[in-house]
């Protein structure tokens, strides 16, 4: 009998061990492979910001990698909007970094309720066959109604006009805050100024109807019945577009223009 105890505790300890391997195995394996699908994921809409994928546009990973082969990544301090020489584009996950206390601050408060920042972010140069710089691609997030918005916004080379804004996960009421997903709605943003002559942020989604950009340039059509979206929207661009967010490293790409 006592054998028969011992034999099945074996047999039973055994089994758990080959299970933990397994499980261990598939779950590193399926991490790989989720991240793998991730980045693809996020270089789909960086694509479509930059108008080299459509909103709709069913494409394959290695279409994907295909079309993004020339945009460059670049990892900056977001402190200081300096290039980190050290940083590995492929591997670097902002959102992680933000959550991380080891590579984030606690940010100031703001509207767009950003509460931690990276250390470090991640933006992405649009060039064509040439290598001439096409689009500077920033990634954006703030609070909507029912949950942070998180997105990209292009901008043209001088960094005076807005090209394109999209965002890719939100929590958003379908018909009402989710419209920042109507390609009309994100088609107002075309040719809009984001910043005004002292480069302060200045760009407003407002309630109701704002001219064409030529005529109103620092203003975007509200969105219907959604008007906590709408402010949301207004408050992430401005807090990303600021010095807390991204200003360090527009003014250094201005400065730059100036002086090369």
């Amino acid at each position: 009998m006592q054998g028969s105890v011992v034999y099945n505790l074996g047999f039973a300890a055994a089994v758990c061990v080959v299970c933990a391997v397994f499980v261990s195995s598939s779950a590193v394996s399926l991490r790989q492979r989720q991240d793998y699908n991730a980045a693809i994921d996020k270089q789909r809409n960086v694509l479509v910001v930059s108008g080299l994928a459509g909103d709709d546009e069913e494409l394959t990973s290695e279409e994907v990698e295909r079309r993004f082969a020339n945009i460059q990544q670049v990892i900056i301090n977001l402190e200081t909007g300096d290039e980190v020489p050290d940083g590995d584009p492929l591997t670097f996950d902002q959102r992680r970094a933000a959550k991380d206390p080891a590579t984030s601050r606690a940010a100031p408060p703001n509207a767009a309720q950003v509460i931690r920042l990276p250390n470090r972010a991640l933006v992405y140069e649009v060039r064509d066959a040439q290598g001439r710089l096409q689009l500077h691609v920033l990634p954006v997030e703030g609070l909507g109604l029912w949950g942070m918005l998180y997105g990209f916004i292009a901008l043209d080379p001088t960094i005076e006009t807005v090209q394109a804004l999209t965002f890719y996960e939100h929590k958003e009421t379908p018909g009402l805050g989710g419209e920042v997903d109507n390609p009309r709605w994100k088609a107002l943003w075309r040719g809009r100024r984001p910043f005004n002559d002292a480069f302060e942020p200045d760009l407003t989604v407002i309630r109701g109807r704002a001219g064409p950009p030529d005529e109103d340039p620092h203003r975007v059509d509200g969105l219907s019945g959604a008007t906590v979206t709408s402010r949301g929207v207004t408050n992430l661009l401005e807090f990303w577009l600021g010095n807390d967010g991204f200003g360090p490293y527009l003014n250094r790409l201005r400065q730059e223009r100036v002086t090369g």
